[in-house]
């Protein structure tokens, strides 16, 4: 299944992609904040970003699902800075340290050699984009340079959820996996927590977008993940994440079928401390509380972790083995 954004370049509606992406920084509306900073002139609006990406770091990483991760890794580009302050996130000396980021930005033949490297060096079987919402014009102006290069692995958009429709539809037939979060199902703790008080509408308004444009997870023959949705839901302590309506939404909305990545590696961290009800890791009891709810709503596809993900999940991109089931 050869990915869309090779037909995409040869037809040069790569290329006006970008380049429509690329105008919208003049004024940046890519992701849900709107700053309309000129980050082509250099200026800065909520993730502390400009005109060239930033590459926190990349590498094989095996600790993704296991369709994405296969046997040889999945080809991780972690993107600098982030459009959510999570206070909680397990990734903050990436997504929230601004001025050591700063440092790390890339021109864009750079990151297309990236990804070529991931492919051909390290022979990973997609390139997994991680916080990319407000990286989007860069990516795809590093993807016409890639392609002639020879890239040819699936893309995978690894995000938030805190999208765009508007940037989402530029990505039609670009990106072959979706892999969001499912963070929060009331937008009192989006706003708390990830400081995204609309967040609850924007991510749903996203999801259905990105169902839209790749449908159900497709594998191949040695199981891994060609094309598709898969969407993550990260387990908070004492029920933060509204895991059954969030679940119920997903089974009503989208699929009874759609693939579900339950997660119970909720480590506090960063500022977790500060906040009492995340002050702790989750419970055996919540846990098998959102099991029972996944078994009610029949989302049976996907993959759930085992409880001493939560101390063991931390980021370390060198540990091998699958922390998943």
């Amino acid at each position: 299944m050869e990915p869309g954004y090779i037909a995409l370049y040869h037809s040069g509606e790569l290329e006006r992609r970008a380049r429509r992406l690329e105008a919208r920084l003049a004024s940046c509306d890519i992701c849900p904040r709107e700053c309309r900073v000129n980050r082509l002139e250099g200026e800065t609006g909520f993730c502390h970003s400009s005109r060239l990406p930033i590459v926190s770091s990349f590498c094989a990483h095996q600790g993704e699902e296991p369709v994405l991760s296969g046997s040889r890794g999945s080809g991780t580009i972690f993107f600098g800075n982030c459009n959510l302050r999570c206070v909680y996130c397990q990734n903050y000396q990436s997504s929230q340290d601004w001025e050591k980021q700063r440092s790390k930005e890339v021109d864009f033949s750079t990151l297309a050699e990236d990804m070529l490297y991931l492919q051909d060096e390290l022979g990973c079987h997609n390139i997994n984009l991680i916080s990319p919402s407000h990286f989007v014009p860069q990516i795809a102006r590093a993807l016409t340079e890639a392609v002639p290069m020879g890239l040819k692995l699936p893309l995978v958009y690894n995000t938030n959820s805190y999208d765009s429709i508007k940037t989402l539809e530029e990505l039609d037939g670009i990106i072959s996996i979706y892999l969001p979060d499912l963070k929060y199902a009331s937008d009192v703790y989006a706003s708390q927590l990830s400081e995204a008080p609309d967040y609850v509408a924007r991510s749903h308004q996203a999801i259905k977008e990105m169902y839209r444009q790749v449908g159900g997870l497709v594998v191949d023959k040695s199981g891994l993940a060609q094309r598709g949705l898969i969407v993550r839901h990260l387990i908070l302590p004492n029920g933060l994440s509204g895991s059954r309506e969030s679940l119920t939404w997903l089974a009503k909305e989208i699929s009874s079928r759609v693939t579900i990545s339950a997660m119970s590696q909720y480590h506090p961290i960063h500022r977790a401390h500060q906040f009492p009800l995340l002050s702790r890791s989750i419970s055996p009891s919540e846990y098998q509380e959102v099991l029972k709810v996944m078994e009610e709503l029949g989302l049976e596809k996907g993959w759930t972790q085992k409880m001493d993900a939560q101390e063991d999940y931390l980021p370390d991109f060198e540990r091998e083995g699958h922390p998943f089931l």
